[in-house]
Order: structure tokens, then C-alpha cells, then sequence
């Protein structure tokens, strides 16, 4: 992404997973508070951590140095977590290790650089040998679906923007009206188009878009 590009996206990504963390508690909550029965896999904790989603994003935003894409793609591979193992249910006890986990991947599917998984450990509040268990974890429960299209990408762009846009209105947050969330990522074609978009199916089955 070029200097261009990268300074309004600067601006607004705090937003951004402001958006993000306000889905991903959302789902969180109603899903600790569902009676049906709820597979444990190593995402699970044994207790719940003391750090909120929202400071434990921004955390991750400050310290793994990723490319701002990572982001939007780390939320499509959750949302395609929860389409493909819908027992394996997000909730307190799992959400910060799934996050952590997809942004892991994402940023070494989509940047040419990034850190090793014992620096995203140490950022996520784990050991090493956890977070290589829960790379090889998620990976299998997407089915190694790291490819995502344009045509998806720039849906879930639009789909986040909308969500900030309705947290700014609702929490009076500063966002810049000329900062074009969508048209920022729609210049930088990181991703092939071979794939068909899900984007619309995901939403309608109420996983990280519900309502």
C-alpha cells in the first residue's frame, strides 16, 4: 500500500477496530449466555480474560505492526471460522485467542513481512507453544481457506465502514467524513478474484455481522 494510502488509513483504523471489537463483543456475550451445548477446544480458557476485546485489538494494532488489510482479513477468516465449525461457538473464554490467532494468519498470508508467532505469543499474553497449536487449530477449521477475493474483501470493508459510521453516530466519535474507508482498499488488489463471494450467506445466517 503506498504512502498515500497509508496515511488517511492511519486516521481512521483506530475506528475501525473500535467497529471490529464492538461485532466481536456483541457476538461474545449472546453466545456465553446460550443454552445449547458448546464444543471446548484449545481456544477455550479457563478463565476469562481480564482484558477487554477492544484493549486487547488495540493492543495488537499497536504492537504487531502489520499492514491495515490484515485487519479486515483477519475478521473474514473468523467469520469463516464460525460458518465452518458452528459448534466451536465464540465467547469469553475464546474470542481473544481466535483474534489473535486470525491476525497471526493474516498478516503472513498478506504482508511480505511479518513477526514470528513467538512475538504475536508474547503480544497475545501466551506461550509459543500454544499459539503454534492454535495456528495449526485454525487452520484446519477454515480448511486452509487463506485466499480471499476482491469482491469479498471490499464487501467486508464496506459492511465494517457501515458499522463505524453507526458507533460514530451513536458514541459521538471524531471520524473524518472525506476519509473513504472502501475506496482506500479497492486501490490495492491484493487478492484474486477466482473465489465466490459469501459475504451476503455469512450475514444472513447471523454469525459476526448479525444483528
Amino acid at each position: 500500500m503506498n504512502q498515500d494510502l497509508q496515511e488517511p488509513m492511519a486516521e481512521i483504523m483506530p475506528h475501525i477496530i473500535t467497529a471490529m471489537s464492538y461485532l466481536l463483543q456483541r457476538v461474545s456475550e449472546t453466545n456465553d449466555h446460550l443454552s445449547q451445548k458448546q464444543s471446548i477446544s484449545g481456544f477455550h480458557g479457563i478463565t476469562k480474560p481480564s482484558i477487554s476485546i477492544r484493549s486487547y485489538l488495540e493492543r495488537i494494532f499497536k504492537y504487531a505492526n502489520c499492514s491495515h488489510s490484515c485487519y479486515i482479513v483477519a475478521y473474514i477468516y473468523l467469520d469463516r471460522f464460525i460458518k465452518k465449525q458452528p459448534f466451536l461457538l465464540f465467547n469469553s473464554f475464546s474470542v481473544h485467542r481466535f483474534i489473535i490467532t486470525s491476525v497471526l494468519l493474516s498478516a503472513k498470508f498478506m504482508d511480505d513481512l511479518c513477526y514470528n508467532n513467538g512475538y504475536y505469543a508474547q503480544v497475545g499474553g501466551i506461550s509459543k507453544e500454544e499459539m503454534n497449536m492454535l495456528e495449526l487449530d485454525f487452520l484446519f477449521g477454515i480448511g486452509f481457506q487463506l485466499n480471499v477475493t476482491v469482491s469479498t474483501f471490499n464487501n467486508y470493508c464496506s459492511f465494517l465502514h457501515r458499522e463505524m459510521v453507526r458507533l460514530t453516530n451513536m458514541n459521538s466519535l471524531s471520524v473524518e467524513p472525506s476519509l473513504s474507508f472502501r475506496s482506500s482498499f479497492e486501490t490495492k488488489p491484493v487478492m484474486n478474484t477466482l473465489e465466490e463471494d459469501s459475504l451476503i450467506t455469512h450475514h444472513n445466517k447471523k454469525q459476526l455481522a448479525a444483528a
